[in-house]
């Protein structure tokens, strides 16, 4: 049994490649004008996603591919694939008493498929609030929470905390961060002030799937972008999902995006 505590929330943070296998879910984004319409989501890891739109129209459907990392030595270089973490062998973290993970393992693909950007990655694996970016001070958090409260969101147990950001905050993406800071957009558009904000949030209510790790919801408190976030609700976790689902749809002459069929049985 987990006890929900600030180190525990940040445990449950690093720990999403590990507590999931397939999740659908759908998600929508209260308040922001760029994403606009609410989408259903199949995930199977580490590579499948079918992406809809909640009148069944197909969006994205397909397998990403394996990271590959450039490695340069005095002899010259060489290119590498790196494990997911479902593959034998592959890193292992270090894990903690209660079940979650203290360190994640270097060298591993942890990204899921992305839809459109980074967020879609960060929400699936929301390591960044749990531990500073690799130029942070020692000791320095990447974030500032007195408590955390457990709720439900959709149906689900969930962890809630109000944060606040640290310059030690170091998002998955600068462009797309699941919290939108100064530093960060500093750092990401070198100062230029068509990208800042004339005010930036107080803080942020951030959810946590407690079963998943997932980060199930964002809001900005204050500033110019009050309100704005995500709502993602999880409806199923762990369900078989057969490869026939991501197959990518053959399209027509004008490249129109197709409609789903009729659901299969496991698969909704």
């Amino acid at each position: 049994m987990l006890t929900a505590s600030p180190d525990t929330f940040a445990a449950l943070a690093r720990s999403s490649p590990w507590r999931w296998s397939t999740l659908r879910f759908t998600v929508s984004w209260p308040g922001d004008p760029w994403q606009t319409t609410p989408v259903r989501a199949w995930l199977r890891r580490p590579d499948a996603l079918r992406v809809e739109a909640l009148d069944g129209e197909l969006l994205q459907a397909g397998r990403a591919s394996r990271s590959r990392v450039a490695l340069l030595s005095p002899g010259g270089g060489r290119t590498v694939t790196e494990p997911w973490p479902s593959d034998p062998g592959a890193p292992a973290p270090t894990w903690r008493p209660d079940g979650l993970v203290a360190e994640r393992p270097q060298g591993l693909s942890l990204d899921d498929p992305m839809y459109q950007n980074y967020f879609w990655v960060a929400v699936l694996d929301p390591a960044e609030l749990a531990d500073p970016g690799l130029d942070a001070d020692p000791g320095e958090p990447a974030l500032l929470l007195d408590a955390v409260t457990e709720v439900e969101h959709a149906g689900r147990p969930a962890w809630e905390a109000v944060v606040r950001t640290t310059p030690a905050y170091e998002p998955r993406c600068g462009c797309c961060p699941l919290l939108r800071s100064r530093e960060v957009d500093l750092a990401e558009y070198d100062g230029d002030a068509a990208h800042l904000l004339a005010v930036y949030p107080d803080a942020f209510r951030v959810r946590l799937d407690v079963q998943t790790g997932v980060c199930v919801l964002t809001e900005a408190i204050g500033g110019e972008v009050a309100g704005r976030g995500h709502d993602l609700r999880i409806e199923a976790v762990d369900e078989p999902m057969a490869d026939d689902l991501f197959a990518e749809p053959r399209r027509g002459l004008f490249g129109r995006r197709g409609r789903s069929g009729p659901p299969q049985p496991g698969l909704a």
